[in-house]
């Protein structure tokens, strides 16, 4: 591990002041230690000497104050290191959030969110020991051992050169500590991302567990877990404290050579009191710094372990950049060129087909053709092959210029209002709005609801999440509407509603793409595009075909266009 990951100072600006104000209190704290050595050790030698009191007091009065001074350095140091640690923490998380919502929910579900949430918030508060104890004593002993070594050899060459020669020995045994530490902190944080994944797996289906009465099964599982962790985190303590024994005992020996040598050469009458006393005041503070950092190495681990996890995801973030679309104003048009998704199952049919301002685009098709799949790919939420396009430009998702409504709807807890703005500020007049648009205007947007929406039945929950495309695109500016089976849970005179709204919105100037298997969708499309899973046709041998069962044009193989036109009253755009 580096003592310092470079990616600290690219990602957390915050930490290049940090580490600056840290260096000047630490060049200050040495000098205050040089100065209180030399002042106490001219007092005590007076002292010894019979020098008198009156001379005396003036060092006394020196060394005391450099010892209030340290100690105001050191809450200075605290300070200012509590502050860098809280500064760094948030602009970190602020970037792990925006970097996830740059890569994306496909990103995200290869991983464990449970273990992620654990890095953003356990990970990043551990990160107050990082900053305010490792960081301060490795620029402490950068900054500090050098001064000290040198005013000891100054003072006494020999005893310079014995630190010299001896202090290598708790680096050494640092990297040995060290490599042992990297091991076990890194098994027992991997335990606790599986323990809170465990838990979260096991709430989301607690009602499963339950009905197949498996519940106590799920809470032994947790159990072992728990466990496993207690058992990780005792050896992660033990060695941290056997560690510390070992740094303590090779700095208590070192300083005792000194010692020693000192005593002898004073008997010989080879060094004056005043430079052994000196010298000695100053050698343990040489071996201090670097003791530490060994010491709080151990109370940092579990905040280098977050920050790498944390970097490795802005790195990934950072290699997408410029994929992403720029928020569109209105009038925007969404194009797919052979767009097909991948690891799907069966094999899906490769689809083009436009969107622009003014119209709405019908999918329709069997159960698993591959409707919401095509939306996925649209939104960023499946790898798929082809060129997703916003007013002709190749992006990785048109996510940002989409207001979108999917097949669940996604509610959380808190009122209906707040359901609609979902992360804003909501606007009671354009919530209000909206859940009348979506054939929604009995609900009262001040109803509190449950988790995942409860409270409401199916459809007035769908109704919501319909309200809520509706919202974000009125409010955002937002230039495509895409709506993945909205009307599936609403009865014929709701549905009717609904099919009018969205008319509006697309002569309003807004691009509609709908899914939906509901022929009364097709009354207020302007071009159908019919999906069928890729099987053999009779006699035609592979190729897609559409829902009646006749072949759909095609470009090449799987190529799917619009099939079906509006009624003639309205026209045909092609």
């Amino acid at each position: 591990m580096k003592p310092v990951d470079p990616r600290l100072l690219r990602y957390a600006t915050a930490s290049r002041s940090f580490f600056a104000v840290t260096a000047a209190i630490v060049l200050a704290q040495a000098g205050v230690i040089v100065g209180f050595a030399w002042a106490l050790t001219s007092a005590l030698v007076g002292a010894i000497e019979g020098r008198p009191l009156a001379e005396l007091w003036g060092h006394v009065g020196v060394a005391a104050s450099l010892a209030l001074l340290r100690g105001l350095l050191i809450a200075g140091s605290e300070r200012a290191s509590a502050r860098g640690a809280a500064a760094a923490s948030r602009q970190l998380r602020e970037a792990l959030i925006a970097a996830v919502v740059r890569l994306g929910p496909r990103w995200l579900g290869e991983r464990n969110a449970a273990a992620l949430a654990v890095t953003a918030g356990h990970g990043l508060e551990s990160l107050d020991a990082y900053f305010g104890r490792y960081l301060p004593q490795l620029v402490a002993s950068a900054i500090t051992m050098p001064i000290l070594i040198g005013a000891m050899s100054l003072a006494d060459p020999l005893s310079g050169l014995t630190v010299i020669l001896t202090i290598p020995l708790i680096p050494v045994f640092m990297v040995l500590i060290g490599l042992a530490t990297r091991g076990v902190q890194q098994k027992q944080y991997a335990t606790l991302g599986r323990l809170a994944a465990r838990f979260a797996d096991t709430v989301d289906g607690l009602g499963t567990l339950t009905a197949f009465g498996r519940q106590h099964r799920a809470a032994d599982s947790i159990e072992t877990v728990t466990r496993d962790y207690k058992r990780e985190t005792m050896t992660v303590l033990r060695v941290s404290f056997l560690s510390g024994f070992a740094l303590e005992f090779l700095a208590s020996i070192s300083v005792a050579i000194i010692a020693v040598t000192i005593g002898f050469r004073l008997l010989a009458g080879d060094l004056s009191l005043m430079v052994g006393l000196f010298v000695l005041l100053l050698a343990p503070e040489a071996y201090l710094p670097l003791r530490q950092v060994g010491v709080q190495f151990h109370a940092a681990s579990e905040g280098v372990a977050a920050t790498a996890q944390i970097f490795d995801a802005l790195d990934a973030a950072a290699e997408n950049t410029g994929t992403d679309a720029a928020t569109p104003a209105r009038g925007t048009t969404l194009a797919l060129e052979r767009v097909a998704v991948e690891g799907r199952g069966p094999a899906l049919p490769t689809v083009s087909l436009s969107v622009g301002p003014g119209e709405i685009v019908l999918v329709t098709g069997p159960s698993g053709a591959g409707k919401s799949s095509l939306i996925a790919a649209v939104l960023g939420f499946a790898e798929h092959r082809g060129t997703v396009l916003l007013d002709g430009v190749a992006v990785a998702h048109a996510r940002e210029a989409v207001a979108w409504a999917g097949q669940r709807p996604g509610l959380v807890t808190g009122t209906v209002a707040e359901n609609v703005a979902l992360g804003v500020e909501p606007d009671p007049a354009r919530a209000a709005a909206a859940l009348a648009d979506a054939g929604a205007a009995s609900l009262d947007p001040a109803t509190p609801l449950g988790a995942s929406g409860a409270g409401l039945s199916g459809g007035e929950a769908q109704r919501v999440a319909v309200a809520r495309a509706l919202y974000r695109a009125r409010t955002t500016g937002a230039g495509i509407l895409v709506l993945d089976e909205p009307s599936s849970a609403l009865d014929a005179g709701t549905e009717a509603r609904l099919w009018s709204t969205l008319r509006r919105e697309a002569d309003a100037g807004r691009a509609v793409l709908l899914v939906s298997h509901r022929r009364s969708a097709r009354a207020i499309a302007d071009r159908v595009v019919a999906l069928a899973p890729e099987v053999p046709a009779p006699g035609d041998g592979p190729g897609p075909r559409s829902l009646s069962g006749v072949p759909a044009p095609v470009d090449g193989p799987g190529t799917t266009h619009a099939t079906v036109g509006r009624p003639l009253a309205r026209g045909v755009r092609s």
